[in-house]
């Protein structure tokens, strides 16, 4: 059981470290399919 919960702490570790990456990922490619729609018009 202590394994589990240590395991389960290191990836909520992971997660909240790699989170704002992936936040930026997907803000960028927002933007650039709003551009496009909006310079499809």
């Amino acid at each position: 059981m202590h394994t589990l919960q240590t395991g389960y702490r290191g990836l909520g570790l992971l997660v909240m470290i790699n989170l704002d990456r992936v936040l930026s990922v997907l803000a960028i490619a927002g933007a650039l399919y709003l551009g496009a729609f909006l310079g499809s018009l």
